[in-house]
């Protein structure tokens, strides 16, 4: 019976610290009270670019991690990912550099998302007027993040990116449980960083018709998914990371779990560059469902990729229905970028945080600003104001990219 529950132990993983630097500040239950008061933080930017655009911006200081000598070469995305990664482990439990000495720098893997690098050095180099900084590569390229947490937190282990546009850290995420379900780590750091509000991306995605549009004064209201007048997302920034180890581990050293990761999916749509696919959505899904042992009734609560596009968000719900079925109405829905704007390559971590959240305070974020949804997109969406989900078990994360990639994290009640 004892090597049972030790072998389950092992094949548990535990979610055990969550941190971030997010649009509405740099406490996770911070951020959750503001989703649950359906207070945005998107707001207009760049009021010199031709066509109005809003955005999620953070209000960082990298004081407490960086000296000035340190931030040379050490773009924003690097910088807030440095920054989440140390409070989510100090969420954990342990003090600054304590996680090497106590459990050994080569069991310690770093797994992060990423989807555009640093954009700010970019930014800069093309804009710099002839002079391109010397340490404009290091600056941007997308395994910097990553690259500057293991340095940061003396990690010895697998330092792994992942650069799957808006499925990047959910991915990300996935790949760190399965290292350490498979025993490969015995502390995994996983998330994701994406610092892009700069004018040359902004004006990129602005091209794509992508972007939500709004009248002035109205940036703070412009996403709106699942609603009938909805007309895209705005960009947000911000880093998030959590900390994964085995069930057993956790007990061990007496940590608190938020949540269970009992199943995971990806797949590839296979059809089309941007345009979602049902099929490929639905793929995905099934296989976390299947892997966590559960029935499509038994989830309670999906954190919706929901990007509020014309398209993208009927594929969603149609994926959904094809899974869940006659449940449908029994999964309550909310996209949560509504409020803290699409992250891109940091969307997943900072969504799944949102997840393990609302099932660690069995309360469901509201899906913000949408008074009259879409006949096509029939869900269960939360209200606003939010909702008690006293019964609450288990809950999605669902990130759907461009590139056709999928991604889909379950998570069960902690224990």
């Amino acid at each position: 019976m004892r090597d049972m529950r030790n072998a389950q132990d092992l094949r548990e993983v535990a979610v055990t610290g969550l941190g971030l630097i997010a649009p509405h500040g740099h406490s996770p239950d911070a951020l959750f009270d503001a989703l649950m008061r359906g207070e945005s933080a998107i707001r207009a930017v760049f009021p010199d670019l031709p066509k109005p655009a809003a955005a999620a911006t953070v209000d960082f200081d990298p004081a407490p991690w960086f000296t000035k000598l340190q931030l040379a070469g050490v773009d924003r995305v690097s910088q807030l990912a440095v920054a989440a990664a140390d409070l989510a482990l100090r969420d954990a439990g342990f003090a600054e550099g304590h996680a090497r000495s106590a459990i050994g720098p080569e069991r310690i893997g770093i797994f992060v998302g990423c989807g555009m690098g640093g954009a700010g050095a970019l930014e800069a180099a093309y804009r710099g007027g002839g002079r391109v900084p010397p340490l404009t590569i290091p600056a941007f390229m997308p395994n910097a993040p990553a690259s500057h947490v293991a340095m940061r937190q003396g990690a010895h282990g697998p330092v792994l990116t992942y650069s799957v546009a808006c499925a990047s850290s959910s991915l990300a995420i996935a790949e760190a449980a399965k290292a350490v379900q498979r025993g490969d780590v015995d502390l995994a750091i996983a998330g994701g960083s994406e610092a892009l509000i700069v004018p040359g991306v902004v004006l990129a995605w602005q091209a794509m018709q992508t972007l939500a549009g709004f009248a002035a004064g109205e940036a703070a209201t412009s996403v709106r998914p699942f609603a009938g007048d909805r007309s895209g997302f705005a960009l947000g920034e911000g880093s998030a990371f959590l900390v994964l180890e085995s069930a057993g581990r956790a007990r061990d050293r007496g940590a608190r779990r938020y949540a269970t990761l009992a199943g995971w999916g990806s797949s590839c749509d296979a059809t089309h560059l941007t345009k979602p696919d049902v099929e490929g959505q639905a793929r995905a899904l099934r296989q976390a469902l299947r892997q966590a042992g559960l029935k499509p009734r038994d989830v309670g609560y999906c954190n919706a990729h929901g990007t509020a596009t014309r398209i993208g968000d009927v594929v969603e719900r149609d994926a959904l229905s094809t899974v869940w079925g006659d449940a449908l109405d029994t999964l309550h829905v909310s996209s949560t970028k509504a409020l803290h704007g699409h992250l891109l390559g940091a969307a997943g971590a900072l969504e799944a945080v949102v997840t393990v959240l609302a099932l660690h305070r069995r309360q469901l974020p509201p899906n913000a600003h949408c008074s009259i949804a879409d006949p096509a997109c029939a869900l269960n969406l939360v209200p606003s104001g939010g909702i008690d989900a006293p019964h609450l078990e288990a809950a999605i994360s669902s990130s759907f990219a461009f590139g056709g990639t999928n991604s889909v994290l379950l998570f069960k009640q902690g224990g």
